[in-house]
């Protein structure tokens, strides 16, 4: 089997179709060793999922960039990676993000001996500071409401807002909450909790607040899986309308997400990020504090749980509002 079948056999099993489908030549021509490496830079090094398969967009368009320029490997050179940076289409995080992924990826290059020095780490990004999240955000009418919406004569109506529960609830990210195993929800003393897992396999446990226990409960009982401890917790549905053991994907909650909304005449645009950022705003707006904020989302800084605080939205038009002409 040739260097280029085993990487993409390799990356096949072991990363996303997209980098499968576009593994560079530029570093297959390298040969076996510098396969090899950029492989583990995936494999080893970038643990969680979701920065992988963003990481190998990256750095293959960018290689393929290089390609269309026969522009070797060790002919990329900082003004290469500034110019790349430079024509690049894409918004300015995306864009940053993907500088990024250049830099660790040269970086993890010269440690592996395939390049003496990174082209890349001279070249600075665009700059762009964010002081306030562009994430929709629900008032708390609208929340209650789109709960209230759901049906509750079928297995997927009962999924659906006990999933939504726990997003809006208890801060949490989608990618814990599908990762979330029966077990994850659980009584300790008096209070049921979520144990969420986050960011770097960092394990986060929230108190269940009354409602999304409501809901929760309302969910197990009609599905019958609390007793199976290790399995999925917020699973598909086939087409007879039975759960089955495969895991909700991320892409299928925010299609449920768009379709809820739908059908209760809400903004479309909301997301998975909106029940974050509707939960952070809901309990700001009640008195709340940033600090007890940002431990339940379990932000590292409250800068980031800044950015889903939507209270000042409401100040400031009822000032503007002021303007008597």
């Amino acid at each position: 089997m040739t260097v280029e079948s085993r990487a993409l056999t390799f990356v096949n099993s072991s990363l996303s179709v997209s980098l499968s489908a576009n593994f560079p030549l530029l570093i297959l021509r390298e040969g076996e060793n510098t396969t090899r490496r950029f492989l583990e830079f995936f494999t080893a090094n970038i643990r969680n999922l979701n920065t992988r398969e963003a990481y190998g967009r990256a750095v293959c368009q960018f290689f393929d960039w290089c390609e269309e320029r026969e522009i070797t490997l060790h002919k990329i050179t900082p003004m290469v990676v500034a110019a790349y940076i430079e024509q690049h289409s894409s918004s300015l995080p995306t864009v940053k993000q993907h500088l990024a992924a250049i830099k660790m990826l040269f970086d993890w290059l010269v440690l592996g001996h395939i390049i003496h020095s990174n082209p890349a780490s001279s070249v600075r990004g665009p700059k762009y500071v964010v002081k306030k999240g562009k994430t929709p955000v629900l008032s708390a009418d609208q929340a209650r409401y789109l709960l209230n919406s759901i049906q509750e004569d079928s297995i997927i109506g009962l999924r659906d807002r006990a999933l939504m529960s726990v997003m809006v609830y208890s801060f949490a990210r989608v990618s814990a909450v599908i990762a979330m195993k029966v077990e994850d929800y659980f009584q300790n003393g008096k209070r049921f909790w979520f144990r969420l897992q986050e960011k770097g396999g960092k394990l986060h446990d929230v108190p269940v607040h009354h409602k999304a226990e409501i809901y929760m409960d309302a969910y197990l009982e009609a599905a019958g899986i609390e007793h199976f401890k290790k399995y999925p917790l917020f699973r598909t549905v086939d087409k007879h309308g039975n759960l089955t053991d495969r895991t909700i994907s991320r892409r299928e909650v925010l299609a449920m997400i768009k379709r809820r909304a739908r059908q209760a005449e809400l903004p479309e645009s909301i997301s998975c990020h909106t029940f974050r950022a509707t939960g952070i705003t809901a309990y700001l707006e009640n008195g709340g504090t940033l600090e007890n904020a940002q431990a339940i989302a379990n932000h590292e800084s409250p800068k980031t749980t800044k950015l889903y605080d939507h209270t000042r939205d409401q100040i400031i038009l009822d000032e503007v509002e002021r303007i008597a002409i």
